[in-house]
């Protein structure tokens, strides 16, 4: 096992990987920017080190800063959490050349699956079902016309570097392809540096489950069970729990079983997820695997007892996968809520401030994974999601009031503060909801003007294309390499001196050039 880890994240993943090492015996190196000099991860690490001012690209996913600060540090491995650099093929390889081992899938298996349309025809080749729709990207509007008309409107153009809900234009008529095609690519390449788009049937009804895998370097692999993350808005997902309900038990077993031959058919290892989108006569569709830790994690913890960041930990360090599939017994129902400092009344729009109040939930089977506190500024540069509240009870109804329960219990305020706990109540009154027939347009019939709320309504026309940031599923910057070039590494870390060390630490004697400030703890 490793003797020190660096956390290449914020936030409340950055705690959550950094109390998972701590049990292990694992000391922890926590970067982060200059807005999140007082941050939980960082006063509770072992070091931290500076690594760059707020803004994300100079900080979080600065790769060369990152590298440094392992350097200097002596970490022998770094856990990309979610999001920023999670999934970046070329800052995998960049730590692997630097003698440094991620934790997360070798570079050339993330690489494929980073790519949409490559990920699909590979999943297609290991028996997995794909919607209707192309296999290949498609360079010209004449043809992605000639796909749609095959499988039926609506369609959906999807950018193959697509990701965390990015990348996707919902098309209802053939008279709005054309424009829709040209405005997927033109804003594809503004956000992934890469045009390629393709065309898939959209299915407006149907449920977003997924499946928890672990693999291991040795050909050994497990799945966990199900989730169901339908509750979700512009493709991001705000309530999952598992396993995933009112499906029959033949439809879990098989989508269990045809996502973990997918991932071992690519010679995947870690923990990662494999997503389907499933109709209303239980017909899956393979959409994506995800290389990383997801956000909705802990309700596969709590119905299995497996802490999925320990076991990341000991696939990165080369042990044979420790769990047997009869070794995986779920048991019970766990539903977790994304507490996110956004405005629901306001189309989400983020609502950040400092936090006055904060007093998270507590009672019997009730987990809250959180980096807030009294006194915390929630920054404006990064992700909203200030907290998890996961509950677990041995069946769904009774699972949902505790959920209720819990969230009625979470005291956040501030000035211009506003969060998603309202809404999120909202949705597990809903009788669809209650009933298990929700699909992934359940947010946007509830958001629906009186007069169009019918029940039919879908997702937006225009999915959310912008530039990538850190939220779940966020793709990475396909210019990290670039930036992580080594002969720039020391001229890429920001200058130690632009910043006052922050108390409670002890500085480290400067390093040479410009190199990260350091601190450790006392």
């Amino acid at each position: 096992m490793f003797d020190k880890v660096l956390i290449a994240n914020r936030g409340e993943i950055a705690l959550r990987v950094l109390r998972a090492c701590r049990e292990m015996g694992v000391r922890t190196v926590v970067v982060h920017s200059s807005a999140d000099a007082d941050s939980l991860p960082v006063r509770l690490a072992d070091e931290a080190v500076r690594i760059g001012p707020a803004a994300s690209r100079r900080s979080y996913l600065n790769a060369a800063a990152i590298v440094e600060a392992a350097r200097q540090t002596g970490a022998q491995a770094v856990h990309p959490g979610y999001g920023f650099l999670s999934e970046d093929a070329d800052f995998a390889e960049i730590c692997a050349e630097n003698g440094l081992v991620f934790i997360g899938p070798p570079p050339q298996v993330m690489a494929a699956l980073a790519d949409k349309s490559t990920a699909r025809a590979l999943m297609s080749g290991a028996g997995l079902p794909l919607p209707p729709g192309s296999v290949r990207t498609l360079p010209t509007a004449a043809e992605a016309q000639e796909v749609a008309a095959e499988v039926g409107y609506p369609v959906i153009v999807k950018a193959a570097a697509g990701g965390g809900g990015r990348g996707m234009t919902v098309v209802r008529t053939a008279a709005e392809l054309p424009r829709a095609y040209a405005r997927t690519r033109a804003a594809a390449q503004v956000a992934f540096g890469d045009d390629r788009v393709y065309v898939e049937r959209y299915l407006a009804d149907a449920r977003h489950v997924e499946v928890q895998v672990l693999c291991d370097a040795h050909g050994n692999g497990v799945h966990l069970g199900t989730r169901d993350c339908s509750v979700q808005r512009r493709h991001q997902k705000l309530i999952e729990e598992a396993p995933a309900p009112a499906l029959r038990p033949a439809t879990l077993d098989t989508l269990a079983e045809v996502a973990l031959r997918g991932a071992l058919s690519v010679g995947f290892t870690g923990a990662g997820t494999v997503e389907f989108l499933v109709d209303e006569a239980e017909r899956a569709h393979f959409l994506e695997i995800n290389c990383r830790i997801q956000v909705e994690h802990p309700v596969t913890e709590m119905i299995t007892g497996v802490d999925l960041v320990q076991e990341q930990l000991h696939v990165a360090a080369g042990t044979p996968l420790r769990l047997r599939q009869s070794d995986v017994r779920p048991h019970g129902v766990a539903i977790e809520c994304r507490v996110n400092v956004e405005d629901p009344d306001r189309d989400f729009a983020p609502a950040p401030g400092r936090l006055e109040r904060f007093w998270p939930p507590g009672g019997p089977f009730t987990r809250v994974d959180t980096h807030g506190h009294v006194g915390y500024l929630v920054s404006p540069h990064y992700d909203s999601l200030l907290a998890k509240v996961a509950v677990w009870a041995p069946d769904r109804d009774a699972a949902l009031d505790r959920l209720d329960r819990a969230l009625a219990e979470f005291d956040v305020a501030g000035p211009g503060v506003r969060t998603t706990i309202p809404f999120a109540r909202r949705v597990l009154r809903d009788p669809a909801f209650r009933a298990a027939r929700h699909t992934t347009g359940l947010v946007e019939r509830l958001l629906a003007p009186p007069a169009e709320n019918t029940g039919g309504a879908g997702p937006v026309e225009i999915g959310d294309i912008s530039p990538p940031g850190d939220a779940d599923g966020a793709p990475p910057a396909h210019g990290a390499a670039a930036d992580a070039a080594l002969p720039r590494l020391r001229s890429a870390v920001p200058d130690p001196r632009a910043e006052t060390d922050p108390p409670g630490r002890t500085p480290v004697p400067a390093a040479p050039a410009a190199g990260p400030t350091t601190w450790r703890n006392r």
